[in-house]
């Protein structure tokens, strides 16, 4: 039996920290029932949706249910007005989880645990006991806005959920022989970030290889594809990835570059997963670059093409690129630097 029934955890977690973790494992662990309760201002950048999610990633334990709302109401804790309409929505949110949890008369709270000074009124306010964890911030010391300010100095004190989702993507796409595994190799050793490479030559040499057991004279030009072979290829690429944790991360090709690839090989768009928009997409151009055979390419004729489609195709998509022409490394550089700079919460992004 634990020391307290249903607690409740509440903030803003823009974004989530392990300062943030800590308070809720705590409350966890001294409660049968712990309702974390985010409660985001519509003029925030990162989506409720995400800290909401992000949360329940890290915390996974079935005691702990995760509830977001938005709350615009201004602060002022002098003003009893205001913190009634605070604690008003506090009650909804609660009411809200417990009735989502088929349990609407175990809404109440009879513990507040926190790491505010506030945590005092608000357990006043809500009938029940305040529990104050690590107010000087020893255990972590780490703040929302720290984070915010400088998302990499501060990047250990993340979990690997909301790394996974303020981490900037960047991602190299382009015809064949345009140079998009090697600039990316080469940018991903500057930046020191993770590497991922393309999964599609990988998935065709696993497809000649399968080929090869029917008919061992079985060629790459033979091969036939097929609307599977580019949403496998997508997901994968994508899975790859979204499974890293670092500040930044290059990548040869994405889900979205599968679906052009597909239209090259199938003649139509495939209509399949898109995937999750990187921060920047740089796209490699053709001009200039020598066509190097190296076995598996055959498409030195379409590249002026496939150039065109993937402009056009990023244009329409309403994502941020550029497109490299001249020095492009020097080019490439600069331009994810500026990426490294913008605010954290940019890191948010949306599906397109």
């Amino acid at each position: 039996m634990k020391e307290f029934g249903h607690a409740l955890v509440l903030g803003k977690f823009y974004p989530p920290h392990n300062g943030h973790h800590h308070l809720i494992e705590t409350a966890a662990a001294r409660s049968e029932r712990t309702t974390v309760t985010v409660l985001a201002s519509s003029a925030e950048l990162i989506p409720l949706e995400h800290r909401v999610r992000w949360l329940a990633e890290t915390h996974p334990d079935p005691s702990i249910r995760i509830a977001g709302d938005l709350d615009d109401h201004p602060m002022d804790f002098e003003s009893d007005e205001i913190w009634s309409l605070h604690v008003e929505l506090t009650k909804a949110v609660l009411a809200r989880r417990a009735i989502a949890d088929g349990e609407p008369g175990k809404a109440p709270v009879d513990v507040v645990f926190s790491s505010e000074k506030y945590g005092e009124e608000l357990g006043r306010r809500l009938n029940a006991q305040h529990v104050l964890v690590d107010l000087d911030r020893l255990a972590h010391p780490v703040s929302g806005t720290a984070v915010r300010d400088d998302p990499v100095a501060n990047w250990h004190h993340l979990a690997p959920a909301t790394q996974r989702g303020l981490g900037r993507k960047v991602v190299l796409i382009g015809a064949e022989s345009t140079g998009t595994t090697t600039l990316s190799k080469q940018l991903a050793e500057h930046f020191k970030a993770p590497w991922i490479p393309e999964y599609g030559r990988e998935h065709t040499e696993h497809k000649l290889t399968a080929a090869k057991a029917f008919n061992e004279d079985a060629t790459v030009d033979s091969l036939v594809w097929t609307v599977g072979d580019f949403e496998d290829v997508a997901r994968e690429q994508e899975r790859r990835i979204n499974a890293e944790t670092a500040p930044l991360v290059i990548a040869d090709n994405d889900a979205f570059a599968a679906t052009v690839w597909g239209e090259r090989y199938l003649g139509f768009r495939p209509d399949i997963f898109l995937g999750t928009a990187p921060h920047l997409y740089l796209l490699t151009d053709h001009v200039g670059v020598p066509f190097e055979q190296d076995g598996w390419r055959d498409g030195e004729h379409l590249r002026e093409w496939m150039t065109g489609l993937f402009e056009r195709e990023l244009a329409r998509r309403g994502v941020p690129w550029l497109k490299l022409t001249g020095n492009r490394y020097a080019t490439a550089v600069t331009e994810i630097e500026r990426v490294m700079r913008q605010d954290v919460t940019r890191g948010s992004r949306s599906r397109a």
